[in-house]
């Protein structure tokens, strides 16, 4: 039997904002219970998490700085606070009853697609490693499902990982600090592959350059997540600053025309983590890499689910037509921790 609307508000609140947003599990129990909230909530892009895309509506009109509400002072994103004992929710209510046509407006158009930067953790690593079985050749960048593209600009920042291991550009405005689990270290770069390309391929890309794409990406961060929030805005400080390529498109079949587009002296280097292949296009998805492989030399990054909230990183090579695959990495999906099964 599938699962209703309110009960999908009440697993997200037990599940996803439980100990991470108290904010937004107090609402989502809220909302699971309302019978208007349900309805707007249900015009929400076919597909989409709901309350996540239905929360970030709302953040990203508080967040414009046009709205005065009450409702704000519960967000620590803009100033305020909840610790348990104001009950954030009839503000919730009467905000989206007041703002009812604006937020639909957009969860009509809007996707969730969180460009979570703390992820280069778990991918600068990867790419580095990768790219030493290619002899120092540069590297094009291709990210399926970039949103922003942030993440193609991993080295562009500076690293750290537990106390002292670093890596990186120190003088970054973007530092990523990852915790350490497990005993196995891999050795990290003291300089970075050559990129002659970054590639994103996304259904709908986000240009930071625009103020309401920006406020989107900021909105779609949780609101008490202000050093996620402080990360992604140094990010995308340093995005408007460089050349970015975003194709708008399904990630199967405009990678086929980018493959077109590399040089010959480049090795293609693909990442697609937390994108999910519909299934009907997985076998077109393995063929068009294996073509390519087997006539060019090829690196490709995906994430492999592990746990609830963990993945493996997975490294697939094909060197001179030969291909190898390797685990080489486990890391929580936001990059707060990572553990290096297969170090190089």
């Amino acid at each position: 039997m599938p699962e209703s609307l309110s009960e999908v508000f009440i697993r997200l609140a037990r599940d996803d904002f439980r100990d991470s947003s108290p904010l937004y599990e107090r609402l989502s129990l809220g909302v699971a219970q309302n019978a208007d909230l349900l309805h707007l909530a249900a015009d929400c892009r076919k597909g989409e998490r709901v309350p996540n895309l239905f929360f970030a509506a709302v953040h990203f009109l508080l967040l414009g700085g046009g709205i005065k509400h009450a409702l704000a002072r519960f967000y620590p994103s803009l100033g305020g606070s909840y610790d348990g004992r104001a009950d954030p929710f009839p503000d919730f209510r009467s905000f989206c009853g007041e703002f009812a046509e604006p937020i639909r407006q957009i969860i009509a158009v809007r996707l969730v697609q969180t460009n979570e930067v703390s992820r280069c953790a778990g991918l600068m690593p990867m790419i580095a490693t990768g790219a030493k079985e290619f002899g120092g050749r540069p590297l094009y960048l291709v990210d399926i499902g970039a949103s922003a593209g942030l993440n193609l600009l991993w080295d562009r920042y500076g690293y750290k990982y537990g106390a002292d291991l670093t890596a990186g550009d120190r003088s970054s405005l973007v530092q990523i600090e990852c915790a350490m689990d497990g005993a196995k270290l891999p050795t990290l770069p003291s300089a970075f592959p050559q990129i002659c390309g970054r590639v994103g391929v996304d259904l709908n890309p986000l240009d930071v350059r625009v103020a309401e794409d920006a406020l989107w990406l900021r909105a779609l961060v949780w609101p008490e997540h202000l050093k996620r929030a402080e990360l992604l805005g140094h990010a995308i400080g340093i995005a408007r600053q460089q050349r970015l390529e975003l194709i708008a498109g399904d990630g199967v079949e405009r990678l086929s025309e980018v493959m077109g587009l590399v040089p010959a002296e480049a090795v293609l280097s693909v990442v697609r983590i937390f994108t999910r292949i519909p299934s009907q296009s997985r076998e077109r998805w393995t063929a068009l890499l294996a073509d390519y492989g087997a006539k060019r030399d090829l690196m490709v990054i995906t994430a492999r689910p592990h746990g609830a909230d963990d993945s493996d990183l997975v490294l697939t090579a094909f060197v001179a037509g030969r291909r190898s695959e390797r685990a080489m990495a486990r890391m929580q999906n936001h990059g707060d921790w990572i553990e290096w099964l297969n170090p190089q």
